[in-house]
């Protein structure tokens, strides 16, 4: 079977282990199925923006042409830094965007992908947003009522925790052991100011993710399509957005959005 059309970001959706789905321009994958089996992905070297579909020579922030990665309110700086989020003084690109993503409901939580590690997500976007990066186990320390107030949050956590994912150790599983996210919370909220702790979240309920993974590599090295127009390899497994293959090799789906491919099963 040929599949072909432009790589978005595959869903997921949470089950024992996530199932996951690649929606290839309207043909719709089973991607669990395809564990076990080798898979042909072969760039066609074309890049499409995910926002308005132009054709560009490059990408940026993950599936954007230049014109819209510097005017589309999904690459606006608060995407990465929350902290910086300003449309609770009614500034932003796009605020009917803005009430939709920022002004909502947003959690500050601990979770475990490569090690314990803190962060921020809309409320839309549980439990996607743990599973897009891999993490094993989350609990919600946080609940502010808009993005703003949970980047400031994140900000002062980060003296105490890690913001980061390390990709490899969390392919490779080499994850610590030992890590009660409970305890953990109470001391995280323990080192807020007490102007941020009554956002403290109530519910104590840990969360489990498991993955589709039938054997996880010694060691991994990332494919670039850019680089490697090409991957002929066994899928074994899926974690967060990667594609992990027999050899240890690994490819990023959400990093190639955009990217016209033909895939054989």
């Amino acid at each position: 079977m040929i599949y072909k059309g432009n790589l978005i970001k595959m869903k997921s959706e949470l089950s024992n282990p996530v199932s996951y789905t690649l929606d290839l321009s309207g043909e719709v994958i089973n991607m669990n199925a395809l564990i076990g089996k080798e898979l042909n992905i072969r760039y066609q070297h074309k890049i499409h923006c995910i926002k308005c579909g132009r054709e560009t020579k490059k990408s940026f922030a993950q599936g954007y042409c230049y014109p819209c990665f510097i005017s589309a309110p999904e690459t606006e700086d608060c995407v990465l830094k929350p902290e910086l989020c300003l449309a609770h003084e009614g500034i932003a690109r796009d605020m009917e965007y803005a009430e939709k993503h920022c002004l909502i409901e947003h959690y500050v939580y601990l979770a475990i992908s490569s090690g314990l590690k803190v962060g921020v997500t809309r409320n839309t976007q549980v439990p996607t947003r743990w599973i897009d990066q891999g993490a094993i186990k989350s609990i919600i320390l946080a609940s502010t009522p808009n993005r703003y107030l949970a980047g400031c949050i994140e900000v002062a956590l980060k003296e105490y925790f890690n913001d980061k994912t390390n990709w490899r150790n969390m392919l490779t599983n080499k994850i610590p052991s030992g890590i009660d996210l409970v305890v953990e919370k109470k001391k995280a909220i323990n080192y807020l100011h007490k102007d941020f702790q009554h956002y403290a979240y109530p519910d104590d309920s840990l969360n489990t993710i498991t993955y589709p993974v039938s054997n996880y590599p010694l060691k991994v090295k990332s494919l670039s399509l850019d680089k490697n127009p090409v991957i002929s390899d066994v899928l074994t497994g899926i974690k967060g957005q990667y594609l992990i293959f027999e050899s240890g090799a690994v490819m990023n789906v959400r990093k190639h959005n955009g990217y016209l491919v033909e895939i054989e099963e």
